[in-house]
């Protein structure tokens, strides 16, 4: 019997742009994506930069990769150092975009990341080319022709084939194209190593490995009600895929849920905080972002996470801490910033502060106003009122629209972070 009879078979493909932002970069310079030594990087290089992204070319010859450091770059006199534009980057997304809708309906196209979509072709291929997979080329080539942006392409019978074709393959090929059949897998993904497989990180592969398993083989071969015991619904899902077995569709949206499970924001600060109120500065505006994106999504929170990363490791120092505490479901600034103040001087040693995140989880509709029985209930509904023509001053104009007063204090970031996209530069700084 084929253990694939009755499986869908559709003509996916997943796509990713290579160094999608150094592409970019490289692009509106006229330089060349795959020979030019550059990163883009935010902050300056002896002390806050972060490479958000390099080109193939500096990652082979200088190793620098994506989480590198300004002051771990080494120096080289053809190294371009380049500040993001994350403006530029969406628009160079939406026109990749513009050119899949030219082959395939708007919902046949599933964006999984500004430089990695998916698409099905299996009912416009026929229109473009003699199969699938010469259509995908084509569209590789018109992002090239057009865009200046190179592509990795696989393509499968669904889309988890389509994935590890272009993860495992494509990215490797010359030609930057891979394509993966259900008849592929014993010979293609069974001698993958469980860590190189999308979805099962280096941790689940350490409990696999403690039951005998090292490769996707070791996995498609183990009885699928052992997995279940030992990992639920999580372990038959590895199973399904370690035979190759993916059953979404992507024009059913509802396969790709968006419903949060939390809301957080974090902020990687300008320059190390030592000073308490400065931190603490950030630590309200940080909460009052949260609590607009709570009002936003209608829902209350009831547990609340702080994280601080310090500037500095060693002689005996800890790294940081991370710490949530069960809290009034609720959305507002004013409590979510008692509680982290509350967290914060629990918990700082007086290191200096370099990150800090703010998380609020156990999400619930809102509902009506949940006064609290220790506070006056008038003063509730006053922070109430108050908040709620915040939010929507803000949602009409923009949020620097109305500020608070510690927002004006010398270590805020609220003001000058309203300006980027993403968390950094949107604009079209860096242009010659």
């Amino acid at each position: 019997m084929n253990v694939y009879e009755g499986e869908p078979v559709r003509d996916i493909f997943c796509m990713d742009s290579k160094s999608f932002y150094a592409s970019v970069e490289c692009i509106e310079h006229g330089w060349h994506p795959l020979e030019t030594l550059l990163v883009v990087m935010s902050g300056d290089r002896e002390n806050a930069g972060l490479v958000l992204a390099a080109s193939p070319k500096a990652k082979e010859v200088l190793g620098i990769s994506n989480v590198s450091r300004g002051f771990e770059i080494p120096n080289h006199p053809d190294l371009k150092i380049v500040p993001p534009r994350m403006t530029l980057y969406i628009q160079y997304h939406m026109r990749i975009q513009e050119i899949f809708r030219s082959y395939m309906a708007e919902e046949d196209i599933h964006t999984y990341s500004i430089d990695e979509q998916f698409g099905d072709l299996t009912h416009s291929w026929n229109l473009f080319g003699a199969s699938s997979a010469e259509v995908g080329k084509k569209i590789q080539a018109e992002i090239i022709d057009k865009l200046g942006i190179y592509t990795s392409l696989g393509m499968g019978d669904n889309p988890l084939l389509a994935k590890i074709a272009m993860d495992n393959e494509a990215k490797h090929e010359k030609e930057r194209f891979a394509q993966w059949h259900y008849q592929d897998v014993p010979a293609k993904i069974w001698p993958l190593r469980l860590s190189d497989f999308c979805g099962i990180g280096s941790r689940m592969e350490r409990r696999y490995q403690m039951m005998g398993m090292k490769t996707m083989g070791d996995l498609a071969h183990t009885d699928p009600f052992v997995l279940k015991n030992h990992f639920g619904v999580m372990g038959m899902q590895h199973y399904m895929h370690a035979w190759g077995i993916d059953r979404s569709v992507l024009s059913q949206k509802d396969l790709y849920p968006t419903k949060e499970k939390s809301i957080g924001n974090s902020q990687v600060l300008p320059r190390n905080y030592a000073h308490k109120a400065d931190i603490l500065t950030v630590v309200a505006e940080i909460c009052e972002q949260v609590a607009q994106r709570l009002r936003k999504a209608d829902v209350l929170g009831g547990t609340l996470h702080l994280g601080m990363a310090y500037a500095y490791f060693g002689s005996g120092k800890r790294g940081g801490f991370h710490h949530q505490v069960k809290i009034p479901p609720t959305h507002q600034a004013r409590e979510l910033t008692r509680v982290a103040f509350s967290l914060f001087e629990k918990y700082w040693d007086h290191s200096e502060v370099r990150n800090i995140s703010i998380t609020v989880s156990s999400l619930r509709p809102a509902g009506n106003l949940q006064l609290n029985l220790f506070e006056d209930p008038q003063q509730t509904i006053k922070e109430e009122k108050i908040d709620e023509v915040i939010a929507q001053i803000r949602s009409r104009y923009k949020f620097t629209s109305i500020v608070r007063a510690h927002s004006l204090n010398e270590g805020a970031t609220a003001i000058k972070r309203a300006g980027l996209v993403g968390g950094h530069a949107g604009g079209m700084e860096g242009m010659d």
